[in-house]
């Protein structure tokens, strides 16, 4: 057994890919503020690419501001900020490798002070941000003092480079939500204002948030990958991560002091990434919420078991090519049939065993994000919406049921509201901070919800799954 760090790194086995560049020598220009699962598997894998090809100026400085996140800082710093990266393609077949592009991790209520320092100091270029859909919202913590907000901190830092005549660092947005860049930039130019009106007009007339769109199922670190990653590699890695082999990056080209080369190492550099980042939201990330819900409901736990029932698979598709590609743009460069047929093959695998409690955390954010888009298109064209509202009618069945973990922020209101709606079939709908005037104004989902709640308590999930699958086969819903 081998600990992880970079002493160890020339004793790994031959089929473990490991940095061949100096790391002493990377500089980190990027401060990334959450650094989980997903950041391991996507941005710093392909900045580790980056490093490959020797461009050492783009190291990454991870930060970590949530309570969680002394763990992540506690398993780091003995491995050097080194893990390893399992990918897995559909058959199953993996690749691993050793990921350097982490070289240094900052947890912010240990010293405050020190990191606002590092993010308004020059070697800063770029302030990337995985903070979850939820980070960017008014419940997040907008307006309260820094440690408990992640644009206070980034606010301060630019306070600071204003001061001491330096640009503004770029702020990069890689989390699911829609023109996720200037959803950022609203958050950092909102506190910046009950900071100091000037400093926000200064932020928004030299700042940049560029637009992207990033792809990669990665489920969260278990015991159980740690275990492999020991038993198939031989590596003792506190922090391993396990993703697919597909990934995806498009970002669009707007940066205040210079990027990477993104483009050398697979990243589709655009100039409007809104139809691509459209068809990710709408088809995969809804695409969980249509399947989670139902699914769980339905007795499973893992992706790949709904998408290998032999109705709610289909749903699955259904929804997809049905409902949700309508309300789509064309997508430059991209197939949108055999981007669903990927969709369903890479939901199928059951080398990731991706879990649906982790698609449902928190849906009181997600579904308003994800799915409810796709309601809003398809009922200002006149077009039937069952395949969404059986979701909303199974996530408030999950909601209502003691038998379903369901973490949520609204949770206490959510189980309210699905109580009411057992009684009154409609009131979960009425919860105008998910669905605003959605469901108060718009009879058709109403009536469509109805349907699918009866139908949910008479024929059971995959019942009423199977009912909606006849109904869209002869053209009613």
């Amino acid at each position: 057994m081998t600990a992880l760090n970079d002493s160890t790194l020339s004793r790994l086995a031959a089929r473990v890919s490991v940095p061949a560049y100096d790391r002493a020598r990377v500089r980190p220009a990027v401060v990334h503020i959450g650094v989980g699962a997903f950041h391991r598997a996507h941005q710093a894998d392909y900045l580790d690419r980056a490093l490959r090809q020797g461009h050492l100026e783009w190291g990454i400085r991870g930060v970590g501001l949530l309570p969680g996140d002394a763990a992540v800082r506690d398993a780091l710093a003995p491995q050097d900020h080194l893990y390893t990266l399992v990918d897995l393609d559909p058959t199953g077949v993996a690749r691993a490798r050793v990921v350097g592009s982490i070289v240094d991790y900052r947890y912010g209520p240990d010293a405050p002070e020190a990191l606002c320092e590092v993010l308004a100091g020059p070697e800063t270029r770029i302030v990337s941000l995985t903070i979850t859909e939820g980070g960017y919202s008014p419940r997040s913590g907008a307006g309260t003092p820094r440690g408990a907000n992640v644009f206070a901190y980034i606010v301060d830092a630019l306070r600071c480079r204003r001061d001491r005549g330096l640009a503004p660092f770029t702020v990069m947005s890689c989390d699911n939500v829609e023109h996720n860049g200037d959803v950022a930039r609203r958050a950092v130019l909102d506190h910046a204002a009950t900071v100091e009106p000037a400093l926000a007009d200064w932020i928004a007339g030299h700042g940049a948030f560029p637009n992207s769109m990033v792809d990669r199922i990665t489920p969260s670190t278990t015991p159980e990958v740690i275990a492999a990653v020991r038993d198939d590699y031989g590596i003792d890695d506190a922090w391993p991560v396990r993703s697919e082999s597909f990934t995806q990056w498009v970002i669009e080209d707007r940066f205040t002091s210079g990027r990477p080369p993104l483009e050398d190492v697979g990243v589709n550099i655009v100039g409007d990434v809104a139809p691509y980042e459209m068809m990710k939201l709408r088809l995969l990330n809804a695409s969980h919420q249509i399947m989670s819900h139902l699914g769980l409901l339905a007795g499973h736990r893992y992706v790949h078991e709904v998408m290998a029932d032999d109705v709610l698979g289909p749903y699955v598709m259904s929804y997809m090519r049905n409902e949700a590609v309508s309300t789509l743009q064309p997508v430059p460069g991209i197939d949108l049939d055999a981007y669903i047929d990927q969709l369903g093959r890479r939901f199928s695998s059951s080398a990731i065993s991706d879990t649906l409690e982790r698609q449902v955390v928190d849906a009181s954010v997600r579904i308003p994000k994800f799915v409810l888009p796709v309601i809003r298109d398809r009922l200002a064209a006149g077009a039937p919406v069952g395949h969404a509202a059986l979701t909303l009618a199974a996530w408030c069945a999950a909601c209502e049921s003691n038998d379903h973990a369901m973490p949520d922020r609204l949770g206490a209101t959510l189980r309210r509201l699905s109580w009411a709606d057992h009684d009154a079939p409609g009131a979960f709908l009425e919860n105008r901070e998910v669905f605003g005037d959605l469901a108060t104004t718009t009879v058709r989902l109403r009536v469509a919800y109805q349907q699918a709640k009866r139908d949910l308590q008479d024929l059971g999930p995959r019942g009423a799954a199977r009912a909606l699958l006849a109904g869209t086969a002869v053209g009613r819903v």
